[in-house]
């Protein structure tokens, strides 16, 4: 596939990362040094200029494109390049990245003329919204219509007496509705057997129904309390996003903004929550305010420093747990040394939806984990596969674990004797590498 990606920023680079093996990519933007630097780590092709110029969609090629991906941080570019792309090459399908939700709402009711739209906020809200939903998880996603969660879980010296620890997975007693997809030992993958065990230091990646995603959180994690309220730090788009999330759940929710002007819009905004106009750091106001009593400290203050500030701050006041959104993905380490426990890259969220786009069409979600390491695909099983009615245990080990099945609607977790169905939605984890071609063989 020939895909035009517009904007060489964080996004767009996760965009390239994960498509560059098996497309032909050309890369639009306007600083010269960005598309430098992608040229000498990439395989494209970089066209030096304006997305939303006509000119320049002529010079990156655009009518013998197949996808446009309009991923810069301008909505108002991202808006008119895929809009002007409709008309110069109909064939041409648009992808368009906002961050306004204004615009996807413009979009679903059919005014912007563009073939399908990500809200970077609505993404990254969904993602805190998952997070939450499974306490002391790593990092959460929800496949297959919420009927699938996908958790990573740290194996921490607390879960010794768990009752699978240290056993080996054929004979464990593991929650039901589940199935172990992966473990993480000493930054090593490894692929889970009957004979392989989860010990204390591991990284374990499960699928599950959400009910049993809890119980493997409240196994391995006995202390985690559930989450009932939560304070938001900063009320900007993304902020106001996450708080209505969280809001529709229900919760109690306390929003803490400092700029007067933008407090205000908040309270008129969302008048179930609590606004405050304050610092996220102010010491009298965290301890007048009660702000450790929260379950959930979430920090979008805008700059990564500020939100790395808050969500420590809110830490050592007694916040259990922290959420820290970044800007940037070297922060994601920063915050994860710092002991913020839950760290979210809206970028990233975003680039996930987009890249769907690129795989095969039967390929309905899919997520990108523990540092983008591996994939998670949400793919429909073709009459033809010779896959079909193979049994999981027989099936070649090279790198994927199917996780789950949706069959006539209804998600399973099979065992080794379960066999592939046309049809069927199967939830694989596979090595990115190796991701169309586990598509293809399905």
């Amino acid at each position: 596939m020939r895909i035009i990606v517009l904007g060489a920023g964080h996004v767009g680079i996760t965009v390239v990362e994960a498509l560059v093996e098996e497309h032909e990519l050309v890369v639009v933007d306007l600083d010269p040094n960005r598309l430098t630097a992608l040229s000498n780590a990439f395989d494209v092709v970089t066209v030096e200029g304006n997305g939303a110029s006509r000119r320049v969609l002529d010079e990156a090629g655009l009518v013998e494109t197949d996808l446009l991906i309009a991923s810069t941080a301008r909505d108002e570019a991202n808006l008119v390049a895929a809009m002007l792309a409709r008309r110069l090459s109909p064939s041409t399908k648009t992808l368009v990245r906002t961050t306004d939700v204004e615009h996807l709402k413009a979009w679903r009711e059919g005014v912007l003329d563009v073939d399908f739209m990500v809200s970077s906020e609505l993404e990254a809200a969904r993602a805190v919204i998952n997070a939450i939903a499974v306490p002391g998880a790593r990092a959460t996603d929800v496949f297959a219509d919420g009927q699938v969660a996908i958790a990573e879980f740290d194996v921490e010296p607390r879960a010794q007496t768990c009752q699978f620890v240290g056993v080996p997975l054929a004979q464990a007693q593991l929650p039901a509705d589940s199935r172990v997809a992966l473990i993480v030992r000493d930054d090593r993958l490894v692929l889970p057997s009957g004979r392989e065990s989860i010990e204390v230091g591991d990284r374990v990646i499960v699928m599950a129904s959400p009910a049993s995603a809890r119980e493997w959180s409240r196994l391995l994690l006995p202390d985690e309390p559930a989450i009932e309220n939560a304070i938001v730090f900063g009320a900007d788009r993304l902020g106001l996003a996450v708080a209505r999330k969280l809001l529709a759940r229900p919760m109690r929710v306390r929003i803490v903004e400092a700029d007067a002007a933008r407090a205000r819009r908040a309270a008129a905004a969302l008048p179930q929550a609590r606004v405050f106009h304050a610092d996220a750091v102010n010491r009298d106001f965290l301890r007048e305010e009660r702000v450790g009593r929260s379950d959930v400290a979430i920090a979008t203050l805008g700059s990564d420093a500020e939100s790395l500030y808050a969500a420590v701050t809110a830490r050592v006041a007694g916040v259990h747990t922290t959420i820290g959104l970044v800007d940037d993905p070297m922060s994601v380490k920063v915050f994860d040394r710092a002991g913020v426990d839950v760290t979210v890259n809206p970028r990233t969220a975003t680039a996930e939806e987009l890249i769907r786009f690129a795989h095969d069409p039967r390929t309905r979600q899919i997520a990108m984990l523990d540092d983008e390491r591996f994939d998670v695909l949400d793919v429909v099983v073709r009459p033809d596969s010779r896959f079909v009615a193979t049994r999981i245990s027989e099936m070649p080990r090279t790198g994927s674990t199917i996780g789950a099945i949706v069959r006539d609607g209804r998600a399973r977790f099979p065992h080794g004797d379960d066999a592939l169905q046309p049809g069927d939605r199967v939830i694989v984890l596979v090595d990115p590498a190796r991701a169309s071609t586990v598509e293809q063989a399905l």
